[in-house]
């Protein structure tokens, strides 16, 4: 807890993440940016903001980043931010963006070349379980710089599985998200196609949830099924389609298959053509339906 820890990125999942740093004995700096959500608590608890991403790594001795991909973590480093120019030797930048495995891997060595390192931390789970510490965090890196950050990690995870070699971490979230949004934009598909068809909502539900279709991506869909309630899956249909395609990437890069893929990825990607690409990913119903 010695270590000077920065933040970039205190949205939705940043937040939570900065806020059970900042409460369980983490020396707290944070980039003061437009797209935070409010930082009244993490100042309460001892936190302090900086005005500019370079100010910030140079007053830090591990970087959190906490963006949009990998266009955002590219300018953070390498554009507007800044932050490679101001790393020293033996930082560490800590990646837990969804992000391009091949940038990632690209972005590590120019960090090694500063002599700092570089951790790929991606996150799965909601807002909801980074504002209690209990993300999943799928980890790709050095194993011994890995071990240096676990601490930090726990500090705001319940679950750390580590993938690999830099890049891993990336590509594993990349695996699961193809599963668990391929699986709820399926499920999306059957219960718009039966409404269309007059089916019972609670009928079919029950009847996915003691068959073949029961699981998490059911369960967070259940209460838009029953209410029009998205709490439990405030993801936008344009990041789904972003998280796709750069797993399709991912997929031509290595020579994988990718046809279920390319299914999922025209479902959302002609939603965001359509211009709903800032509705939740459970409104994916309403809008099959329409």
């Amino acid at each position: 807890m010695n270590e000077r820890v920065g933040m970039i990125g205190v949205g939705l999942m940043g937040h939570g993440i900065a806020k059970n740093i900042a409460l369980k004995g983490w020396s707290l700096r944070y980039l003061r940016h437009p797209g935070n959500q409010p930082t009244d608590d993490l100042d309460r608890a001892g936190a302090q903001g900086c005005d500019t991403a370079a100010e910030l790594a140079g007053a830090s001795d591990i970087l959190v980043l906490c963006v949009t991909g990998t266009p955002q973590v590219e300018d953070v480093l390498l554009g507007s931010g800044r932050v490679l120019e101001a790393l020293r030797p033996g930082m560490v930048v800590i990646d837990c963006s969804t992000a391009n495995p091949t940038s990632t891997v690209s972005l590590a060595a120019k960090v090694a070349e500063k002599g700092a390192h570089f951790v790929d931390a991606a996150m799965t789970r909601t807002p909801k379980e980074a504002e209690e510490g209990r993300l999943n965090l799928l980890v790709g890196g050095d194993p011994a710089t890995v071990a240096r950050v676990r601490p930090l990690l726990s500090a705001f995870a319940e679950n750390i599985f580590e993938a690999g070699g830099v890049g891993t971490g990336h590509q594993l979230k990349l695996l699961h998200n193809f599963v668990s949004l391929g699986s709820v934009t399926l499920i999306a598909e059957a219960v718009a196609c039966a409404g269309k068809g007059g089916v019972s909502m609670d009928a079919l539900v029950e009847c996915l949830a003691k068959g073949g279709g029961g699981g998490v991506a059911l369960e967070r869909l259940r209460p838009y099924i029953a209410s029009g309630e998205t709490a439990q899956l405030r993801f936008s249909i344009a990041n789904a389609a972003k998280d796709l395609s750069y797993y399709r990437r991912l997929a031509e890069d290595l020579g994988a298959a990718d046809l279920v893929a390319q299914g999922v990825s025209r479902t959302l990607e002609g939603l965001v053509g359509r211009g709903e690409g800032e509705a939740f990913v459970p409104e994916t119903i309403r809008l099959l339906q329409g």
